[in-house]
């Protein structure tokens, strides 16, 4: 009896420990909306990778673990920072604390440092004309140019004639990151593990 409880007790602990890890790595996300269109779609639900961004005091990291040296350069991230062409989720950037909070997936543009602008619908990057083979097709749309700051992130729905993002409201700093749009579980007919590109050709 006493061997059969303590099988219970094993149970329920593992099965809590798995559960807080899913918590702290992997979160859901419904898409609404058709700013994503065509990679995105309505009412699609997403698995979002929470660990890849998750910022990491490697200071703090190198005082507690013997082998660890922090160094310049190094990665603030658990895995990366967010990389041009990756789909993100992140908490809309608005600073009236009397708007409820509201979670946007958007694809990233601009890196921190850069300098960013919009003409009749083509991005210049630090005045480079980015490559999107993603979009099904372009807008006309401007923007006007803006230079992020060091922890800022230029992001644009990837149907942008239907996109309230980055032209319209600007960057979204570092701390709104919410992680990287990973799989698509809902509908059943349109699982699929986004491919999402590293580097966008031609930058």
């Amino acid at each position: 009896m006493a061997r059969v409880g303590r099988e219970i007790i094993e149970a329920v602990v593992l099965a809590t420990v798995v559960f807080m890890l899913l918590q702290v790595t992997v979160r859901n996300f419904r898409v609404e909306g058709y700013s994503m269109d065509p990679t995105l779609e309505h009412g699609q639900y997403l698995l979002v990778n929470r660990l890849v961004y998750l910022q990491v005091d490697m200071d703090r990291l190198a005082e507690i673990v013997p082998f660890w040296k922090a160094g310049e350069g190094m990665s603030r991230h658990a895995i990366h920072a967010p990389k041009r062409g990756e789909v993100i989720v992140f908490e809309f950037p608005d600073s009236n604390p009397n708007n409820p909070k509201k979670d946007f997936v958007k694809r990233v543009v601009g890196l921190p440092g850069e300098t960013i602008r919009m003409n009749a619908g083509t991005v210049f990057v630090n005045e480079v004309e980015l490559d999107e083979p993603y979009l099904a097709e372009k807008d006309g749309s401007h923007a006007a140019e803006i230079t992020l700051g060091e922890v800022e992130y230029f992001v644009l729905g990837d149907n942008r004639s239907h996109s309230n993002d980055s032209r319209s409201w600007g960057a979204v700093p570092e701390a709104n990151l919410r992680g990287k749009a990973w799989l698509v579980y809902w509908p059943p007919p349109e699982i699929q593990v986004l491919n999402i590109l590293d580097k966008i050709p031609g930058l």
